[in-house]
């Protein structure tokens, strides 16, 4: 009798959640929302490691 194990393969899928609070002046609240994405697509708004706020480990898939 063998003692060896099977082995399973595991995707796993790690998340990580970012947050950072930005001030934008703007004639109403969509306009902000527009300026905060553009600012942040052009890379004006970086966020860092400082604006980690969680880590999750998922199970994606197994094989």
């Amino acid at each position: 009798m063998s003692n060896d194990k099977i082995l399973s393969t595991y995707e796993i899928e790690i998340v990580e959640t970012m947050s950072a609070i930005i001030e934008i002046k703007a004639e109403d609240d969509s306009s902000a929302i527009m300026q905060a994405q553009e600012r942040y697509r052009n890379e004006d708004i970086e966020l860092n490691y400082d604006d980690l706020i969680e880590t999750k480990f998922n199970i994606f898939d197994v094989k």
